[in-house]
This record gives structure tokens, sequence and C-alpha cells, in this order.
């Protein structure tokens, strides 16, 4: 367990032109007036709290201007080849592979990853405008013979138009390739509004897509931290914005989805999990462990296709408990950028209480048994936590029912695999599932009755841009990456030819 001592974050880069500090419109920086508010973002690894960067807070005029900007670009950037926009694509790829370290050294810093994990987030999210750089020249359309013999049809994939795209803190840099590559690849054009605790390595990323050569206006990222949710707003009822895409949860996700109605926006969510990781007393027990460790502790757990509650057939609950309690018992929680940490911090105090009552409520309320007790570590800084285990776990409690977006491993014990199923599928949401065992009749039944959008079977690690993202019930609707990826930036038009003369 350690910290990190640092003065200045550009003597961290190698390259200290991706630190920006203004928003990006029209291809260009804005200036920041003098009388413009200003917002701070801080390190959560870091002892006090270390204020990183201080950026404008800017009035909503700045929206305008960009939903301006980017509608006035579509125009022209509809137009566009797709080998053109899959040649800008690539190079933006280019430019993200080489700058990874640096890209990751802006995430650890802004969010309190590790910088292992940090590094993996700006990889796959690099991954996704290569994916879509091929996939720019692939909107296929239809032909179609109707019933009138005279007639023909074919139908053809356009660009939906301007995309306002609203991300988390949780992957500051994924979060945004994937939304914006299937974007761009289609010919939309997109306004970006990151979160106010990690807007740096949106920035960053602007930066590069303008070092890509990507017409002025196609892209934009817009700056806020006091007036978000008016941001929001703007860019959901603005007629000129044809699609809203937004990470985040639940709650904001069912805002915005009545905000877009009034201007009938195309919208695609990806909200809040509560994934049941599953594991059968046939399982392969160490590889299950192993997978286990990647599901639920990668980013401490703040991700929303983590591992949240551990459903364990009764008979293996003690060698299961024993070997995870061995690996945790080996972390190494620190700051990010320690090359010994394996885990870094929360991203704050919030974070921090919300695991505390979860695990007081399965102590206290439930009866559960306290395997490592972990808690916060205040001599390291106010979002550090290192990780609880527990056992006999009761299904009641809150971290059953709700997302814990933090390090407590909850192991509920089950017997048979009707039970395990209707625990897992009474929740409102239903994003991600894990299911482990070596019987192929056990994973295709389970993998098919549980009400989610992905199920991982025998690997807690299965995020890919191949694969379509997405989840059902109140983890909302639609898919990144894959080939369904483009889908919802586009809209399909059927052009109809009539009265042809007769066939010879």
């Amino acid at each position: 367990m350690s910290t990190f001592e640092y003065t200045d974050i550009k003597k961290l880069l190698k390259n200290p032109e991706l630190i920006r500090t203004t928003s990006f419109v029209n291809g260009q920086w804005t200036k920041q007036s003098d009388s413009t508010a200003s917002f701070k973002v801080t390190d959560p690894g870091s002892q006090d709290n270390k204020v990183i960067a201080e950026l404008p807070d800017e009035p909503l005029s700045i929206v305008d201007f960009a939903i301006e900007s980017a509608y006035d670009s579509f125009k022209k950037y509809k137009n566009t080849t797709p080998r053109q926009r899959a040649s800008w694509l690539r190079t933006l790829y280019n430019l993200m592979m080489e700058n990874a370290e640096d890209l990751a050294v802006l995430v650890t810093l802004e969010n309190g990853k590790s910088f292992s994990d940090a590094l993996g987030e700006i990889k796959y999210g690099a991954t996704y405008f290569e994916w879509f750089a091929e996939e720019a020249p692939r909107l296929y359309g239809h032909t179609i013979q109707p019933n009138n013999p005279k007639n023909r049809v074919f139908t053809r994939k356009e660009p939906v138009g301007v995309v306002g795209i609203i991300c988390p803190w949780n992957f500051p840099s994924a979060m945004i390739t994937r939304k914006a590559a299937a974007a761009l690849a289609v010919g939309c054009t997109v306004v970006v509004k990151p979160d106010s605790q990690t807007p740096l390595s949106a920035l960053a990323l602007a930066y590069l897509v303008e070092k890509a050569g990507f017409p002025k206006g196609s892209y934009n990222t817009v700056l806020s931290h006091t007036q978000t949710p008016e941001f929001g707003l703007k860019l959901c009822e603005d007629k000129r914005v044809k699609k809203i895409t937004f990470t985040g949860s639940t709650n904001v996700g069912k805002i915005l989805m009545k905000q877009a109605a009034s201007s009938m926006s195309k919208v695609s969510f990806e909200l809040g999990g509560n994934a049941p990781f599953i594991v059968f007393e046939d399982c392969d027990l160490k590889q299950t462990v192993d997978q286990a460790i990647a599901a639920k502790f990668r980013g401490l757990g703040q991700t929303c296709v983590c591992a949240n509650k551990f459903y364990v057939q009764k008979s293996l609950v003690p060698k299961f408990t024993e070997a995870l309690k061995e690996q945790v018992l080996g972390f190494n929680i620190g700051h990010g950028l320690n090359k010994s940490s394996t885990h870094g911090s929360l991203i704050n105090d919030k974070a921090l209480e919300k695991t505390k009552d979860h695990v007081k409520d399965a102590v206290e309320n439930h009866g559960a048994e306290v395997v490592i007790k972990g808690g916060p570590l205040p001599e390291l800084g106010p979002n550090f936590y290192s990780p609880t285990v527990l056992t006999n776990v009761s299904p009641k409690s809150k971290v059953c029912q709700e997302e814990t977006f933090g390090p407590l491993c909850a192991i509920v014990p089950f017997e048979t695999l009707e039970e395990v199923v209707a625990y897992s599928n009474d929740c409102d949401v239903g994003l991600a599932s894990y299911v482990f065992s070596k019987n192929i009749d056990t994973i295709f039944q389970v993998s098919e009755a549980l009400e989610s959008g992905m199920v991982s079977c025998n690997t807690g690690l299965f995020s890919d841009c191949a694969i379509p993202f997405g989840g059902v019930k109140e983890s909302g609707f639609g898919r990144e990456g894959s080939l369904y990826g483009v889908d919802d930036y586009t809209v399909i038009k059927t052009i109809t030819i009539g009265n042809l003369r007769d066939s010879l």
C-alpha cells in the first residue's frame, strides 16, 4: 500500500500536448473568458484530492454553438465516402495506440484506477476506431421484390444526423470511442459531453481527432460541471440533434428518454447492471476463481458489467471462498501510477460510503459472515477502500438488490439450478451475467433462461469490439460494437421505382 508523489501532470506525459483545458468546437479550442466560471478536476487516488486541472464551466451557449457546428458539418460530412471516413478512423486508432501510455496516465489521474486497468481501457477503446473503420464501407442495403411486378424496391442505410453523446466517469475514454466510432463511421457528426469528474481523457481524445484530420465541426466536446442537467436537456430537445446515446444510471436514462421524446430523437442507453456470477459445483475451481477476481475487481468493481453477487453452489462454497480469499489478500492497494499497485482508488467518497453501507446491511441486518473485513484506508487517501469478502450472504441483502459499484464480494449459497436462475432474474436490470460449469447442458439451460443482454460462460472478461454490447429490462436498449453497432446511428430509406416495362 503506497502513495504517489508528483507536482505537474505534464511532466508525467511524453506528449504534454494531450492535456487540453477548454472545449473543442468547430475544429477550434475555445478561449476561456475571465468571466467564465471554472471547476476543478481532482486526483481521487491522492491523499488530499489533489487538483490536477481547472477547466471552464461553460455556459449553455457552448452547447448551441456545438450543435450548430455539428449540424452545419453534417451537411457535408454525410456525403464523404465510406473509404475516406475509414481512413480518418484508422488514423485515429493509430494515434491512440501511439499515445496509449500517456492516455492511460490521464485516465489513472482523473479516475483513480490502476495504470494496468487504464492501459487496458485505452487499448480496448481504440479498437472501436479500428473496427468501425472496417465497417464503414459495409453499410449494405437490400433489394426487395414487392407484390407489384412492375415495381422494384431497394433500401439504403443513411446517417441519422447529429448525435449527442453523454458519457460516464468509470471509462472516461472507452465509453466515448464505443459511441463516436460508430457515429463517425456512418457519416454522423457528434457533440460529446464527458463527466465533469473525468474530462481530461475526453479532451485528449478530441485533440487526437483534430490531428487525425476529421472535418471541422464533425467532432465537438463541451465542458460543464454545474449545468450538466441543462446541457443534457439542450441536446435532447434541440431538433437538429437526431440521436442521443448515454451510458450511466437508470434514473438519468429515464430522464433523458422523457426529454428526447419532445424532439422524437432516436435513443440508445447502456444503464445500470447487477450482474450475477453463478458457480456450479462441477466448474474448474482454479479457473473460476481467477475469472471471478477479474470480473469483480477490475476498477475495484466500478464497471457496469462487474460481477455484483456471487451465487455459489452450496457444496463448493468453502473451497471457492478460501481460494478467492487467498488471491484477494495478495492485492496491493495504492495510487494507480505506482508500479507495485494492483488496484487503485474509488472515484469519490460517495462510492466508498455506498460500499460501506452494503457491507453493514449484509452483516448486521442479514447475518452474513466476514471472510475479509476490508474497509477504508484513510492513510492512503479519502477514496481508498480495501476489498471486503462476505459469505453466507442473504439474497434479501442490499448487495443482491442494488448495484454496489465497489469492492464488495458477496457470496450467496444456492442448491438448485432453478433456484439460482430465480435469484438472478429477480432484478429490474439485466446487463451482464456469468455462468461457470463444465456441463454444456447447464451452460445452455442457464444462459438461455437468464434475463440479461449478455451472458459470459467460463470467462470473466468478455468485452470486445466485435460483440454486441447492451442490456435488457432497465439496463437499457440498443447495441454498441459488432456489426449491429451502426444500427442506432442510421435510418433505413426505402426507394421504390414503379411502372417499369414488362420483362422481356
